[in-house]
Formats: structure tokens, sequence, C-alpha cells
């Protein structure tokens, strides 16, 4: 290749390629001040770690700020959300207090509304002897408007039957004895006839009206009493009818009062319950409730008020839920409340003729008002 060739460049590059020529006789250029290279510039090792923080100063400043950026605004969201927390715990901590008192007095209205007595009705009054007396005789009459028909719900026609079907009538209902006294009396009609059964025949014939053994053992017992003391007729006097086997002053006096026309008082469970809510007596023993209510009522009223206040029990005053808000009597009663006083809801507790259904008697008088009661149902026959 030629020189020229050789020596052919950009119009740029021979003035930086080309050495400067000095001319002969001129002075050597004065170098430039610079300062003294460092012992770091002077080793290798020194020149390595000066290339590094060099290439590291040549880093473009632009991703730099952008991390720097990206750093703060980290920064920025942790600060913003230990400021939320840390307001959450202070309204927490604030509100807890408040939370807790309000806590604090639930717990103690209830504790207070479980010790504090149950609501009772209005205190009456103290009444005095003369007062109750007036008001119990004027709930007699009232009863007697209310229930002019009151009668024995035994079915009977002479006194044996009416003491056999009283002793038969313990824990069983009058209308269960009813439904079983027709069998009975058609087999045995008097004292002698009952005395002479066979005691597994007669406990056959009585037991729908349950306890049928022991009631047998009573039966057979008070016949043969009356067959062999008394002549086969039933005495008329309570101190002869309580030595029968089975028969108590309860028994003797229903057959007194309704057999041959003795006044007497007839405690079984609906009377004794009602002399307790009416106030005529706080005793729960049937002679001591006998004694305070014949106190209170003359004698001639002794019989039909026991019927007057047993159809009232057994209608009206219920034992778990009387129909306070049916009963005729509610003004003159200081046990008002104790049941359903809603008068709509309270008709619906009505029983026996007041509730449009049959009495307990098979055989009722001739002015009741309700319906008889149906026989027992005959036995199904054995397949």
């Amino acid at each position: 290749m030629s020189s020229d060739k050789r020596n052919k460049s950009t119009p740029g590059e021979s003035a930086v390629r080309k050495p400067a020529v000095r001319q002969p006789g001129a002075s050597r250029p004065a170098a430039p001040h610079t300062t003294a290279p460092t012992a770091a510039e002077k080793s290798p090792v020194g020149k390595t770690s000066a290339g590094k923080k060099a290439a590291v100063n040549e880093t473009p400043e632009k991703p730099a700020a952008a991390k720097k950026a990206v750093a703060k605004k980290a920064v920025t969201k942790k600060a913003t959300a230990k400021k939320a927390v840390a307001k959450k715990t202070a309204a927490a901590a604030g509100q807890a207090p408040a939370r807790t008192t309000a806590t604090k007095k639930t717990a103690a209205k209830k504790t207070a509304a479980k010790q504090a007595p149950a609501k009772q009705p209005p205190a009456r009054k103290p009444e005095s002897r003369v007062a109750m007396v007036r008001r119990a005789r004027r709930i007699n009459r009232e009863l007697a408007e209310l229930y002019p028909y009151a009668h024995p719900e035994l079915d009977f026609t002479n006194p044996f039957e009416l003491l056999v079907a009283t002793v038969l009538s313990a824990q069983t209902t009058d209308l269960r004895v009813n439904q079983t006294t027709p069998r009975l009396f058609a087999v045995c009609p008097t004292p002698e006839d009952m005395a002479a059964m066979d005691p597994e025949r007669l406990e056959e014939l009585i037991r729908p009206t349950g306890f049928f053994r022991a009631k047998a053992k009573s039966l057979l017992g008070l016949s043969a009493a009356l067959r062999d003391r008394f002549g086969g007729e039933v005495p008329g006097r309570l101190e002869d009818l309580v030595t029968l086997p089975g028969v108590g002053r309860k028994t003797a006096n229903v057959v007194l009062g309704n057999a041959f026309g003795v006044p007497g008082i007839t405690v079984d469970t609906h009377f004794g319950r009602l002399a307790r809510r009416f106030g005529w007596t706080t005793a729960e023993d049937a002679e001591k409730v006998e004694a305070d209510v014949a106190g209170i009522f003359p004698k001639s009223e002794w019989t039909m008020l026991s019927h007057r206040v047993v159809f009232h029990g057994r209608r009206v005053c219920h034992s778990r839920k009387p129909a306070c808000g049916a009963c005729a009597i509610a003004p003159l009663c200081p046990a008002y409340g104790e049941g359903e006083t809603d008068p709509e809801k309270a008709k619906k507790l009505l029983k026996y003729e007041l509730g449009g259904q049959p009495g307990q008697r098979l055989k009722p008088p001739a002015d009741y008002p309700g319906q008889p009661a149906p026989p027992m149902a005959p036995p199904a026959a054995a397949s």
C-alpha cells in the first residue's frame, strides 16, 4: 500500500492523531498544573478500586433517583399504616372503658332482676272477720245464681247406691264412677248381695275406677257391716257411718246431705282449694277446713254450698289454670289474677256445661242445662 493511502484520513482525525512537531530551537511547552498522584493511583490495586468507584459514579443518575423515590414511597406507606394502626388502637382504648361500663351495668341489671322478688299483685287491705263473713256469704249467693241446678254429680237411686258410688269416687272422676255403677248394681243391688260376691268378680266389675282391689275390700266390708249391724240399711247418723270400712267424714257428709237431708259440708280437693282462695280458711286438713267454713255459713246452707263450690271448682276455678277472666265472682275473690284474666282466653278454659261439653252424670236432674254424659263404651270383641 502506498504511503499516500496510509497517510490519508478524515479531516478530524489528522488534528487528533498527528503529533505536534517541535521546531528546532523552540522551548518545551509547559505542562499543565496537575496534582500529584496518590499512592492508590500509583499501585495497581488502587487503580482497580478507583476504576470501580469511577464505574459506580458513571452509573446513570436517573435509576438511582427512581429507587430513592420508590424507597421514599414505601417508607411513607409504612408510616401511614403505622399511624392508622395507632389511631385504631387509640380509638379502641378510648371506647373500651365505655363498653366495659355498659357491660357491667347490663350485668348488674340482670343480677338485680334475678335477685328481686317476683312481682306480686297489689296487696289487699286487711279484712276484718265481719267483712270476710259478709263477702263469703255474698259469694255463696252469687254462686247460687250461677248454678241454680247444682247437684251431687253421682248417679244413685237410694242411700246404698250413693254410699257405694262415693267410695268408688276416690282417686277418679264422677263420670268414670257413673259409667261403672250400672253394671255393678245390676249384679248386686243390695248390701246382702254385695257382701256375698266373689272378691275377684267384684274387682273385675269396679276395675275401671282404679285401685280396684282396695275398693273391693272396702265394699265387701261395709256391705257385711250393713247386713250384720244395721239390718241391711244405711244409717242416717255421722257417728255410725264413719265406723263403716272405707267411709270417712267426706263420704258420710255426702250421704247424709243428699240421701237423708242432713246438712253437711263436703270437703274434697275442689272445695278445699276454693275455700283457701276465697280466704275462708288457711288450713290444709279437711276437718279443719270443714270447721272453719261451718263457722261462716248457717247450717241450712252447708249441703248446697258444697255443691256450688265444687261445681265452680270443676268448671271455672281449676287447680292449675283458673279461668279468672270468665269468673262471675272475680270482684269478690282475693285470688283473682292467679289464672287467665283475658276474657276470651278464659272462656276457652271453661268445662262441662259452661264449656259446651257433656256433664258427669248419665242421668242428670231435669233442670240440668247441659248434656248427659255418654255411657262407657262396650269392651272390644276378642279377635
